[in-house]
């Protein structure tokens, strides 16, 4: 998930993070995703190998809610509704499940590209007789 982002240099400036903070909430609040029960990794698209790698690790239980959500939430959206406000996903609720095992995924696919770019060069028999 390679995507331009502000984020570390908000997080690095105090004052700028007060400032956005209560923007954050706004724009969350005011998408609509919590109101039809979603969490924010619900909305990532699948059509990347790491998400749906990704997908395949989660644990069975995290799977199962998730496909609920997603379907609970085309529910709502085709009869043209919103859920219950008891129902909506609270911001404490709405944590990351996916994006750190995208994380990952990425970290060993760079690993991997890493290890198999590598160059081995062998020592020649004048370097290992006391040359340099």
């Amino acid at each position: 998930m390679s995507y331009p982002t502000l984020a570390p240099f908000i997080q690095q400036r105090p004052w700028l993070m007060r400032w956005m903070r209560p923007l954050a909430r706004w724009y969350f609040d005011n998408s609509g995703y919590r109101k039809l029960g979603l969490r924010a990794d619900d909305l990532i698209p699948e059509e990347s190998e790491s998400v749906q790698l990704a997908l395949k690790r989660l644990p069975p239980k995290e799977a199962y809610d998730r496909v609920f959500r997603m379907r609970r939430a085309f529910q709502c959206s085709l009869a043209h509704q919103l859920l219950p406000q008891t129902e909506w996903t609270k911001a404490d609720e709405d944590i990351s499940y996916l994006e750190p095992i995208i994380k990952e995924i990425e970290a060993e696919r760079t690993e991997r590209e890493d290890l198999e770019s590598m160059i081995i060069k062998k020592r020649t028999s004048a370097s290992t007789k006391g040359g340099h």
